[in-house]
């Protein structure tokens, strides 16, 4: 009877649902205290449940794997589960031509814009439209000042 619960909180990320029905079956062990630990210990679950689909458990594992928690996904499924919920990374391209210059004037250059965007990055602010903006300040003032 309450497995069909459990399963149930576990495919649709029931957080308030798991923790009552968890104070429910087994008062006698540790509660999650809130229902962001409660997030945490389903898609855990979720890692291990070998009744649920792949999808499900795979994207369990990028997400935890996102805010450095350990899964309990299998060695054998996470090939398949990065493929399935590949991880995004931001970059961003600098290039620099040396002109008129030397090409220590366009290393010195391409290091100011590398600046500008550790700076932002440093801030919290990862917009393309804001780095960009921040590499062009950063450029336009080193080109003054040369």
């Amino acid at each position: 009877m309450h497995s069909a619960e459990f399963r149930r909180c576990l495919v649709d990320c029931d957080t308030v649902g798991i923790r009552k029905l968890w104070a429910h079956v087994s008062p006698h062990l540790p509660q999650p205290q809130d229902d962001d630990q409660a997030l945490v210990t389903i898609h855990h679950a979720r890692t291990q449940a070998q009744s649920l689909p792949l999808k499900l458990r795979a994207y369990s594992h990028r997400w935890l794997t996102e805010r450095s928690l350990p899964s309990g996904l299998p060695d054998e499924l996470k090939p398949s589960a990065e493929r399935l919920y590949p991880r995004i990374v931001s970059a961003v391209g600098i290039a620099v031509k040396p002109f008129r210059q030397s090409a220590d004037h366009a290393k010195a250059l391409q290091g100011a814009m590398s600046d500008a965007v550790a700076d932002a990055y440093a801030d919290g602010r990862q917009e393309p439209e804001f780095v960009k903006a921040r590499m062009r300040e950063a450029r336009d003032k080193f080109l003054r000042s040369a």
